[in-house]
């Protein structure tokens, strides 16, 4: 970043509110520690805010001040002003669909490469990604809907990370759920039952980024 927008960006900073500033470590925080942006929906939570459209004017707020940049068409819509300067494309492997409803068998099969902006995911370049189609609503409630493509990373998942899992043999896409030392997955979708493993639950991949449908 050059000495000119560094002192930019810090000038705007002393701006800030006290919120606005607790809002911006918010978003670094979740980030650094999820791979992934807040959803308005948990800054709504995190913050109390009455609802979805407070955070997204809390949001503007600080777009105004350029401390945060809202990008359409990427993975994420908030990133850092920052990584406008080093943006990096990498192509990961498309692993065809998983089920985002009731598990189902599935084969996994290559079907190609996406092209992605690694800087906007916060992925490291050496972190080992693949994606895969939705298909279903059971995810609805965490905005991951039927035809977007979820970015996974192969890791050891933490309690509510939303995982690609094997379960029972069938494959689905849930959140994960760590209760009293036991596994079980959850639908985002008051329709979808938990599933609880009989015999397995073998986690694939952990949720990093997600493309809208038609934007890739």
């Amino acid at each position: 970043m050059s000495s000119v927008h560094q002192t930019t960006v810090h000038s705007m900073r002393k701006e800030l509110t006290t919120r606005q500033q607790e809002l911006l470590d918010f978003l670094k925080i979740t980030q650094s520690q999820t791979g992934v942006m807040p959803s308005t929906r948990e800054i709504q939570a995190h913050f109390g805010f009455a609802s979805q459209t407070a955070a997204m004017s809390h949001l503007r707020a600080l777009e105004k001040k350029g401390v945060i940049v809202r990008l359409a068409g990427k993975a994420r819509a908030v990133i850092f002003p920052e990584e406008l300067e080093r943006e990096e494309i990498v192509d990961i492997p498309l692993y065809g669909s998983i089920a985002a409803g009731m598990a189902e068998a599935t084969e996994e099969e290559k079907e190609g490469c996406i092209s992605i902006d690694i800087a906007s995911l916060g992925i490291p370049r050496n972190s080992r990604t693949f994606a895969l189609k939705v298909r279903g609503e059971s995810m609805i409630d965490a905005h991951i809907c039927d035809g977007d493509t979820v970015i996974l990373e192969f890791r050891e998942p933490r309690h509510m990370d939303i995982v690609a899992a094997l379960i029972d043999g069938e494959t689905t896409l849930k959140r994960f759920i760590m209760e009293k030392g036991r596994p079980y997955l959850r639908a985002e979708n008051a329709d979808f039952p938990d599933l609880l493993p009989a015999r397995e639950l073998v986690v694939q991949g952990v949720l990093v980024g997600l493309l809208r449908s038609g934007r890739m």
